[in-house]
């Protein structure tokens, strides 16, 4: 079953990118998108409906989890979900995948990341891998402290079992955890100190700009393989797709870098900001980006994508 899925997506896609300009026979004027209340993918997601709407879509964001949106995509009742954060949601995904229920368009994000983190000060004074952490004029430095989120997260477990292992030397350390943004205020007086301090960060995320966070090497992979590396995925209902090759082939083009969605999660998270101002200025002040986007891409009546899009903003 999943091969098949598999073959689906890349016939998809080829056909898309081939093709020259998707043909725009798109069965509906309507994308129902997975819409998680995570400060990421909600202004992802206004995005992406602001872009289709002078293409002539509308968008229904539905303000689901990501478990009862996987499930929504196999029944019939969503369309597409652009955060499909692996490996945390590879359960769910598996399951949809063996149903032969959705399509994998790939990445929307380019570099999420997640692991121990320092302020950039700390890298640039030589402290880049989580190894160097053993060193105990290091560990004094940081005060043999690590500070991470919520007690019983999966990431603050994975910090308490590499305390328990004693990897990187973390066995007389001690692991703090709070809420995140108890975590963060922690980091916000020690960076208004320039003191040292290693905490659990994650990108992207508004941390990111306002901190100047930077992750370190996790060769032990406390935080997961490839140094914390996560894909953040488009998926697709396998129906929607088929029925929709015009939006399908924008959906696939859609793609940003984490360091693009950290700056846009502080405008809305941190500045408090309205979204749908933070999602327009965005597209506004980022015309070549949306000249990607649209490559091949029509309006749903077969007009010029771009300049439908240029025109409305």
């Amino acid at each position: 079953m999943k091969t098949h899925t598999t073959t689906l997506t890349m016939t998809l896609i080829a056909g898309l990118t081939l093709a020259g300009p998707a043909t725009a026979t798109d069965r509906d004027d309507q994308l129902r998108l997975v819409v998680p209340p995570w400060p990421g993918v909600t202004v992802k997601s206004e995005i992406f409906a602001q872009l289709i709407e002078p293409l002539g879509y509308t968008t229904s964001k539905q303000q689901l989890s990501s478990t009862v949106g996987y499930n929504t995509l196999q029944t019939g009742d969503s369309d597409a979900f652009l955060a499909g954060w692996m490996p945390a949601q590879q359960e769910s995904y598996d399951a949809a995948m063996e149903a032969d229920a959705i399509v994998d368009l790939g990445n929307n994000v380019n570099g999420a990341r997640m692991g121990f983190a320092v302020p950039e000060y700390v890298y640039e004074a030589g402290i880049t891998s989580a190894e160097q952490l053993a060193d105990p004029a290091v560990a004094k430095r940081f005060d043999k402290t690590v500070y991470s989120i919520e007690s019983g997260s999966t990431v603050t477990d994975m910090l308490n079992q590499a305390i328990e292992a004693d990897t990187y030397g973390l066995g007389d350390w001690e692991g703090m955890s709070s809420s995140t943004p108890g975590m963060l205020s922690e980091v916000e007086a020690a960076v208004d100190e320039d003191r040292w301090i290693v905490f659990y960060g994650w990108t992207p995320h508004w941390m990111v700009p306002e901190y100047n966070t930077r992750i370190l090497d996790d060769p032990e992979g406390v935080y997961g393989a490839d140094n914390g590396r996560s894909d953040v995925k488009t998926i697709v209902a396998t129906s929607y797709a088929e029925a929709n090759p015009n939006l399908t082939r924008l959906l696939d083009q859609f793609v940003i870098s984490a360091d693009e969605q950290s700056e846009f999660i502080r405008d809305y998270s941190l500045k408090e900001r309205k979204l749908e101002a933070v999602a327009h200025d965005w597209l506004a002040s980022h015309p070549e980006r949306v000249a990607e986007f649209l490559e091949g891409v029509e309006t749903r009546d077969g007009g010029n994508a771009l300049d439908a899009v240029e025109a409305s903003l």
